[in-house]
């Protein structure tokens, strides 16, 4: 397993935070594959902390069979799962109400991207977290880097793989130590190839896609950069003593036939959280889509655009004035002061050029002095 980076906050730093506040701390393990050693290093700090007098209990682990993890749990208090009968198989889930009745100081909460089961209280293991820190109960719990909401295309990208289980970024970014577990990505195959990852069936598979040394890179990369983020984010308000009142603003164009919406809220919540801005996902409504005109199959589309904004940690709003769309995202940058703007390319064919300027020519005519990015949705 790997061992402790030089300059890591040791286990005692955690503990004097818990004694700082009653609202629940987060502490993260964050890796950038699975077999980093994530679980393990969670379950060794839990085995520190009880040697401290801490009272701590397991809420949910997951082995997947790995001999030295499942070794670390014994010695810990494991507190009840819960069985759920769904389509003939039992499921286990972490039991929520035992641990808020049995309210422990620490909770080992294994896969914070974990998706419940269904009919559970709560449909990501995420939000079963913020309720026990809700509750004054801490945390220790792992996740892989590429389950960040915002890197999903990204991800997919490079890897030709669609990521189903997801945690907003805010989460991460709201935890109050981050910890970045690493090994190299030759050591990584190594251990892939030794049965300690996955069973020996799966390996080769795993070798020729999600594992491949170029992937493998890719994530290990991403994962650093999102640690030095965060890093600098704490510094700057520790500086300044609260968060940074920076003067950038990021406006996401959605509208009802935009090819790839989720894309771009990604794209925006990226640029806004490395701008430490504020950032709106504004659906520009056109005349023939007032509300007693729109059809029902639009109107989920748009409120289920309007549900992923407000996860990505956007102002999700409406925004339509009669006009055009051009003269109402002007108007948007103007009122609320927008200095980023991420919007989708168009489709609009070659030929339309005879006709005018188009609406994005039209449009930065208009907002002079802002930042527009353009991503391909298509």
């Amino acid at each position: 397993m790997p061992t402790d980076e030089p300059g890591r906050p040791p286990p005692e730093r955690f503990l004097s935070l818990i004694r700082e506040q009653q609202r629940g701390r987060l502490k993260a393990y964050l890796g950038f594959a699975p077999g980093v050693g994530k679980t393990f290093k969670m379950l060794q700090e839990a085995h520190q902390l009880k040697k401290q007098g801490v009272d701590v209990v397991v809420g949910v682990v997951e082995t997947h069979g790995r001999v030295d993890t499942a070794a670390l749990i014994e010695g810990l208090e494991l507190a009840p799962r819960r069985r759920i009968e769904y389509r003939g198989v039992t499921l286990e889930e972490m039991d929520l109400d035992a641990l808020l009745r049995r309210k422990p100081q620490v909770a080992v909460v294994d896969e914070l991207a974990h998706t419940n089961a269904p009919d559970s209280r709560n449909a990501k293991r995420y939000q079963d977290v913020e309720e026990l820190l809700r509750a004054g109960i801490n945390v220790l719990t792992t996740v892989n880097i590429q389950h960040l909401e915002s890197l999903y295309d990204l991800i997919e990208g490079f890897t030709g793989v669609k990521v189903k289980e997801r945690v907003p970024d805010y989460v991460l970014a709201q935890a109050d130590q981050v910890v970045n577990v690493d090994v190299s990505s030759e050591d990584l195959q190594e251990r892939l190839r030794a049965g300690k990852v996955y069973p020996a069936e799966r390996v080769e598979s795993a070798l020729g896609n999600f594992f491949q040394e170029g992937n493998l890179s890719r994530l290990r990369e991403l994962a650093f950069e999102e640690i030095a983020h965060l890093v600098d984010r704490r510094r700057q308000t520790a500086e300044t003593d609260g968060p940074p009142s920076g003067a950038a603003r990021v406006m996401v164009c959605l509208s009802s036939r935009s090819p790839n919406p989720h894309l771009l809220m990604r794209k925006g919540a990226r640029l806004a959280d490395r701008l430490h801005a504020p950032w709106y996902a504004v659906y520009i409504r056109t005349p023939a889509e007032r509300i007693e005109r729109i059809d029902a199959a639009t109107q989920r589309r748009v409120a289920d655009t309007q549900a992923l904004a407000h996860q990505l940690g956007a102002v999700p709003m409406t925004y339509g004035t009669g006009k055009d769309f051009p003269s109402a995202v002007a108007e948007f940058v103007h009122e609320y002061a927008i200095t980023h703007i991420v919007l989708g390319r168009s489709l609009r064919p070659w030929y339309y050029s005879w006709f005018g300027p188009s609406n994005l020519d039209r449009l930065l005519r208009a907002i002079r002095g802002v930042d527009v990015l353009i991503v391909d949705t298509a």
